[in-house]
């Protein structure tokens, strides 16, 4: 019987490179990439350098990441009962640990952090062969199927909500709940009042990487069955897909609101700022920073979402009595309508809600997050 190989030693401390620097890997949407490219202000604020791992998808949202270098890798999908499918995932995600491999090997990380998302199932499958220290954060209240299947493998595990579904048993009372870090512009918002009804009512509608059609069809419509009364004094600021700006435009003219409607706002923390009622999604990084920034919200969780989390990350708001909730099936011009009313009509109200939503905000969460960053490397540098 041959004997079993040792386990490999993790690598000792005069190992590291003189300077730490981090491998921080995010899949390619705004809901992982976002609170990563937080985390990498921080660490780099505390002396750190910062290498981004993705995949093509994740440069739409690294436009501004700010790190010295950025890593390409082969990362795929799969659905379960699709042996083909699984097949030609299986050998990209190869593919990805080796490129990840060679590239660890050269740049020596400190830690490699992931955000989940699947490319960067790679990075950390690539750090845990090597021995390199290893870290998770993640931003839904639901634990991703990604980093599902790592969780028990890394040496420190950290998550945005109170409350981690879907995460096993071994895990109870060793995550650190330290929130979910949002951009410094947004972070900043947290220190600011909430904007006076002077007696313009801004309405800001965000739509999120998936589903934003219905937001898009929905709302113009919604906005416009307000009594003309409400309709003269709103503002509106809507994100909208393409094909459905024109529409949307057209609706909001022929009911005499003031809007703006375009495909993507480049300067989003400025107009969430000005925003007294936010519709919108309720994927992680929207529900972290309207408790951040303060405001009073309509949200509509994707139906689609993987095991539902959506609806999980907005019941933080809504147990806060920060946000309405509505269901997509339920999601009606009519109900958004009454809804938008009844805010509106008790506007001062709005502020106390403004409260609500800061009330279970972390805003400090990039802190955090970077402290639970130089614990780990600290503790397994010192062999402790």
């Amino acid at each position: 019987m041959a004997t079993p190989k040792p386990p490999k030693p993790r690598r000792k401390a005069s190992s590291f490179a003189t300077k730490p620097l981090a491998i921080v890997a995010a899949g390619g949407t705004g809901g992982h990439m976002f609170p990563a490219e937080a985390l990498a202000r921080e660490l780099i604020s505390r002396g750190w350098d910062v290498v981004l791992a993705s995949d093509k998808r994740g440069a739409a949202y690294a436009e501004h990441f700010p790190a010295i270098e950025r890593l390409s890798l082969e990362a795929a999908t799969f659905r379960n009962g699709d042996p083909i499918g699984m097949a030609k995932a299986a050998i990209k995600i190869g593919q990805g640990i080796l490129q990840a491999r060679k590239a660890f090997a050269r740049l020596k990380p400190w830690a490699v952090i992931g955000f989940g998302g699947y490319p960067s199932y790679p990075a950390l499958m690539a750090a845990l062969g090597r021995k390199d220290v290893t870290l998770i954060h993640e931003q839904n209240s639901v634990l991703g199927r990604s980093n599902r299947q790592l969780v028990k493998k890394v040496d420190a595990v950290a998550c945005a909500f109170p409350v981690l579904r879907m995460a096993p048993d071994e895990l109870e009372g060793k995550v650190q709940v330290v929130g979910n870090p949002v951009r410094p512009d947004i972070r900043a918002l947290y220190d600011e009042p909430y904007p006076a009804i002077d007696p313009t009512v801004n309405i800001l509608v965000t739509g999120g990487s998936q589903g934003a059609k219905i937001l898009s069809e929905t709302v113009p419509q919604a906005l416009a069955m307000l009594p003309m009364s409400l309709r003269i004094n709103l503002h509106v600021e809507q994100q909208a897909r393409d094909e459905q700006v024109e529409q949307a435009r057209m609706v909001y003219a022929l009911s005499e609101i003031d809007a703006e409607v375009a495909p993507f706002f480049s300067n989003m923390a400025e107009r969430l700022g000005r925003a007294h009622i936010v519709i919108g999604r309720a994927g992680a990084s929207t529900v972290c920073e309207l408790a951040v920034a303060g405001k009073p919200s309509v949200l509509i969780p994707l139906k689609i979402a993987a095991d539902d989390h959506q609806t999980y990350n907005a019941e933080v708001l809504k147990e806060a009595k920060a946000a309405i909730v509505i269901r997509e099936e339920d999601f009606t011009a009519e109900r958004l309508s009454e809804e938008i009313r009844l805010m509106i009509e008790a506007s001062s109200m709005l502020p106390m809600r403004a409260g609500a939503a800061k009330s279970v905000a972390r805003p400090d969460a990039a802190k955090l997050l970077a402290d639970l960053v130089e614990r780990t490397v600290t503790k397994i540098k010192d062999g402790s």
